[in-house]
């Protein structure tokens, strides 16, 4: 039997390289990390101790074309620290609930069935990200 020690990283498709690389970095504000030469174009993203690898360029790639935020779809999550921090973050960049753009639209909930606070935002590329905290504050 194998012994698992942990998840290493997460990958995603991107259509659009820079743009993905621009939403990781202002938006959700990871830290880009080296990467090694592949023949194919990418970012590396640093998440605690994990990592987001981000593949471009791949017309081979499923991307969730013309999907919704849905917290019942793929999806990664993070933790921040501040559930409320999260929140005006994400809103002085324009994501709410009821943003007229659709690729800006958040699900917010801070009485979560899963006993935590969640925030579901969608990337350039429609994937979805949950962000959570320990506790709503």
């Amino acid at each position: 039997m194998m012994v698992i020690e942990m998840l290493h990283h997460v990958s995603l498709p991107v259509s659009d390289l820079e743009r993905a690389k621009k939403f990781y970095a202002e938006v959700i504000g990871l830290t880009e990390l080296e990467r090694p030469p592949f023949p194919v174009p990418g970012a590396w993203y640093q998440i605690g101790d994990r990592q987001l690898h981000l593949i471009g360029g791949d017309s081979k790639a499923t991307f969730r074309v013309d999907k919704p935020v849905d917290s019942h779809d793929a999806h990664f999550a993070i933790r921040v620290r501040s559930f409320k921090q999260a929140v005006e973050h994400l809103r002085s960049l324009g994501y709410a609930p009821d943003a007229v753009d659709p690729m800006r639209v958040s699900r917010e909930n801070a009485a979560a069935t899963a006993g935590f606070p969640q925030i579901f935002v969608l990337d350039p590329d429609r994937n979805v990200i949950e962000i959570n905290a320990a506790v709503s504050d």
